[in-house]
């Protein structure tokens, strides 16, 4: 059974949208024509004033400034029109309806432009997410070697870019390695997080030997950010986060796994929990226990998939308070590439929670294609139970 083909159905969900959005355009005019009709159709007592005025107020909020203006003279051109043609014009009630028409118009005009004011700054605001973005989680490579990558992520809070997921794909002089992670908390404070992280983990990946040194390094670098706070961010900030190692040779992947979901294996329709095996404090914590990381290998053939992801992903309740279970969604199917496995994810989760969704959801997966080649030049392998680390 193969993916649904997640690029058509956003292709379509875009096209329905812009059709919807390009006909909706035609509603001031449409209140109009139906306001002037029923005016004109019905018992002279019968006013359209409600639809004139609406008319000009419809158009602020859908329409440009000279067409905001255009329907509020039309709306009040139609309204004069009519008032004149049941001889209404002259009396005080018929003046006041146009007055109100009239006056209404000119509100029109100064709300269209607070609503262009307004969009404009939420334009600006959004250039600076995704360019903060950017800056802490940088665009994946595709591909390195035999490995084809795919990440997505989603924010919990609506329009926003970043939040206080994090995810991380380097070559290395010791093979592809990943960090996926899940900063406490949500605002500002969680991305001064991400980006401490996401800072670390890109010099340590190049630098140290094994996937224990870059958990140390993590570990002292949150420790120090979060020295510098106040409140319950000084006590409690914590990162849950995997850190895996894919080696140039060999059909295995190394995994150190911090408080996080355990990682899911996908291969030939059979899905597999990436459990560790002994569990670990996050990120941060590691002062409340002195167990030491532990490096699990697993068997990761060709055409396998690797599918890491944060809470956000598992959290997705439905209306009965059902949490989404990616692992059961995922059994016996078959996936062209990562691309489409993610998306599927996230189509599914969202309907799942019928787009409720109240925390930030990061997925990172990684297929090793049956093609050879090497993802860099090894310099050093990690064992299965590891304590040392190099580095600062």
């Amino acid at each position: 059974m193969r993916a649904p083909s997640a690029g058509r159905t956003t292709v379509r969900r875009w096209g329905v949208r812009r059709w919807c959005l390009r006909h909706l355009r035609l509603l001031p005019v449409v209140v109009l024509v139906v306001g002037a009709l029923l005016d004109y159709h019905t018992s002279p007592h019968f006013s359209g004033e409600a639809f004139y005025t609406a008319t000009p107020m419809t158009a602020a909020a859908l329409l440009s400034l000279r067409a905001t203006v255009l329907a509020g003279l039309a709306a009040c051109a139609a309204d004069f029109a009519l008032l004149t043609h049941f001889g209404y014009i002259d009396d005080s009630g018929g003046q006041s309806e146009l007055a109100a028409v009239a006056t209404v118009s000119a509100f029109a005009v100064i709300v269209n432009r607070l609503m262009y004011y307004s969009n404009v700054r939420l334009q600006s605001a959004r250039r600076i997410a995704l360019a903060v973005q950017r800056a802490v989680l940088p665009k994946l490579p595709t591909s390195i070697g035999p490995l084809r990558i795919a990440v997505r992520y989603q924010a919990a809070v609506k329009d926003a870019q970043i939040g206080g997921d994090l995810y991380g794909a380097q070559n290395t002089p010791y093979g592809m390695r990943c960090l996926i992670g899940d900063v406490r908390g949500k605002g500002m404070d969680a991305v001064e997080v991400v980006a401490v992280a996401m800072g670390v983990f890109r010099e340590a990946a190049e630098e140290e030997r094994t996937l224990v040194g870059i958990a140390a390094r993590l570990e002292r670098a949150l420790l120090r950010e979060r020295e510098r706070r106040t409140g319950p961010e000084r006590s409690e900030g914590f990162v849950t986060g995997v850190l895996v190692e894919i080696p140039p040779d060999g059909e295995e992947l190394r995994l150190v796994n911090r408080g996080h979901p355990a990682p899911l294996l996908l291969h030939t329709g059979q899905v597999r929990s990436a459990e560790p095996s002994e569990p670990a404090l996050p990120l941060g914590l590691a002062e409340l226990g002195a167990d030491q990381d532990r490096t699990d290998t697993v068997p990761f053939p060709p055409g396998a998939t690797l599918l890491l992801y944060t809470d956000g992903l598992t959290e997705a309740r439905d209306r009965a308070g059902d949490f989404y279970d990616p692992a059961a969604g995922l059994t016996g199917r078959d996936f062209p590439g990562p691309d489409a496995l993610l998306d599927t994810l996230l189509t599914e989760a969202n309907r799942h929670a019928r787009g409720r969704i109240d925390d930030d959801m990061a997925l990172l997966a990684v297929t090793r294609t049956g093609r050879t080649g090497r993802t860099g030049t090894k310099k050093g392998t990690g064992t299965e139970t590891e304590t040392g680390s190099e580095g600062v």
